[in-house]
């Protein structure tokens, strides 16, 4: 766990979602490794295959803490190449690999990945590789803070096992091209093999089960979307299940839930009524759940929760808030359960949209808190999404900028969250028009679906759908620390206002929307001083705190000529 998030969560954000397992790679002030840049870049060992499915099948060793298994890789050629970079770390080693079901091909490790020698092959063509690994797998010490399998017991002494691995990669527990700029276009599969008094659960559709007859039972569940290699996380325990059908914007959505046998009935009198109003609120903002084909899942787990596609992980207690908490300090928090929220509105940004680089990870996660917000406003109404979205603001810190440099997996700020969430509110008040707001949320879901992404894409679609260019509101808040100031004065007349931004970059021109219950004006200030002559009632919404409760930004009342 990275000194940014003890700070956040000391100061009571606990709108953390999956920057809890972040491995902190090519951070400010640290030169980048190798490893960093092998493990951030499209280079020429990656870009010649296209990945298209992965099934994985692993055998995990409860008492030794030990895996086996392996990961049969469907790829596309697209271009020329003949080695292979997979990346897996350390201590789990690759023991043989299998092209095409049938020739074995020679590989080596290099530092922190694996390069394997594959034949002429044709192009677009598509080809198989198996490969086999096994050894110790690595442990999460503190889970979901950091990454690797969880090894513990149920409160009945029972063995319950999962993985998390965002951040630090999918890498850490299995064979994989570890980019999220490559996913698995025709879907992926997983297949565990378990003591058969536990039950194996996974992301998407059970496929199949099998009693071995050996004190083992096998489970493969399988999902035909494509799917980040961070998602493919098994749970195993004492589960049971039920399940309900939800008549969402595509029709019927399988939703099944999975908990741990004695907290069943705890879970059915809490976990519906939950679910069903995120899925109204998500739905009416973004659109359709993105993968009614797969279905949706809520899984019990021993962490606090991830936002694992189609299979969301749960830690929460089955009671609002996080844990006993509101990261807003508002109230509004403790209203609503934080985990069913907002790691089910990664739904939609991080599985649906997913960001082509870690660095750009402000779109999985400021959207998302941003969802919280959102979420907010439709149960409880804008007035309490305002309050709720300016109460996040104190896990703010402005330490380093949310977007660090690109293609050596370096994370930024973890304002990403609590900042992210502001600017995308800052910009729904500037517009002052909740139904186009509406339509860009929910078109970034369409004309993205299922897509990887960047972070200028998004930038762009918001700003062309707005008719607006909010790129250099955009700059300010993800490429840059300073608290932007509104400075203003009236004349002695009071019958003009002069404006302008000042601690901020050059052309910083945040428009604001300020509404009263008798009187309403917008303004576009820039970083040079304008006026506008007020109407009867625009002096009063001048106001430092009403303009504050509104945008993320200092309001300061000046003097001519300061």
């Amino acid at each position: 766990m990275t000194r940014n998030v003890f700070t956040i969560a000391a100061c009571g954000l606990f709108s953390l979602g999956s920057i809890k397992s972040f491995a902190r790679q090519g951070v400010a002030g640290k030169e980048p490794t190798k490893a960093d840049t092998l493990r951030g870049s499209l280079n020429a060992d990656r870009t010649w295959w296209d990945i298209q499915r992965y099934d994985l099948a692993v055998k995990p060793d409860y008492l030794t803490k030990t895996i086996s298994g392996s990961n049969e890789i469907t790829y596309k050629v697209k271009g020329t190449g003949s080695r292979m970079q997979i990346d897996m770390r350390d201590p789990l080693v690759i023991d043989s690999v299998v092209f095409n079901k049938k020739t074995s091909l020679t590989f080596a490790k290099e530092g922190t990945v694996w390069y394997i020698q594959t034949p002429k092959q044709a192009a677009n063509s598509v080809n198989t590789v198996a490969i086999y690994f096994s050894g110790k797998a690595h442990e999460a010490v503190r889970p979901p803070w950091d990454g690797g399998w969880t090894w513990t017991k149920d409160s009945l002494g029972r063995p319950w096992m999962t993985v998390t691995c965002q951040g630090l990669g999918a890498s850490i527990w299995y064979p994989c091209k570890d980019h999220q700029a490559d996913e698995p276009d025709q879907g992926a599969s997983i297949t565990m093999t378990v003591p058969d008094t536990l039950v194996a659960v996974a992301m998407g559709r059970l496929q199949s089960k099998k009693t071995n007859g050996d004190g083992t039972a096998t489970y493969k569940w399988a999902v035909v979307n494509p799917i980040s290699n961070y998602c493919i996380i098994p749970y195993i325990g004492k589960y049971v299940n039920w399940g309900e059908t939800y008549k969402g914007e595509k029709g019927n959505l399988d939703i099944n839930y999975w908990v741990l046998d004695y907290n069943l009935e705890k879970a059915k009198g809490y976990w519906p009524l939950e679910v069903n109003n995120m899925l109204k609120a998500f739905e009416h903002w973004f659109g359709p759940y993105p993968f009614y084909e797969d279905g949706y899942k809520l899984v019990e787990t021993s962490n606090t929760g991830m936002e694992h596609q189609s299979a969301v992980s749960y830690g929460n207690w089955f009671k609002p808030g996080y844990r006993g908490r509101d990261g807003s300090g508002t109230g509004y928090g403790m209203k609503w359960d934080f985990i069913v929220v907002h790691e089910s509105g990664h739904e939609w940004f991080g599985n649906n949209l997913t960001t082509v680089d870690l660095a750009d990870m402000w779109v999985h996660e400021g959207f998302t808190n941003y969802s919280e917000t959102l979420y907010t406003d439709y149960i409880f109404g804008v007035d309490a999404a305002n309050q709720y979205n300016k109460g996040i603001r104190r896990g703010i810190r402005n330490d380093r900028t949310i977007i660090p440099a690109y293609n050596i997996n370096a994370q930024g700020s973890g304002d990403m969250y609590p900042k992210g969430g502001n600017l995308l509110q800052a910009i729904r008040h500037s517009l002052d028009n909740d139904e186009l707001w509406r339509s860009i949320l929910r078109g970034l879901n369409k004309d993205f679906y299922h897509q990887t992404v960047t972070s200028a894409q998004v930038e762009k679609y918001i700003s062309t759908k707005a008719k607006f260019d909010y790129g250099k509101v955009f700059d300010q808040y993800l490429r840059n620390t300073q608290i932007p100031k509104f400075e203003y004065y009236f004349s002695n007349d009071k019958k003009k206002v002069f404006y302008r931004y000042s601690n901020c970059i050059a052309g910083f021109n945040l428009p604001l929307s300020l509404i009263g219950k008798t009187a309403s004006i917008k303004i576009k200030p820039t970083d040079q001083w304008q006026n506008v002559t007020l109407k009867d009632g625009q002096t009063a919404l001048f106001d430092k705190a009403a303009i504050e409760d509104m945008y993320y930004i200092n309001v300061t009342p000046t003097q001519p000529g300061s």
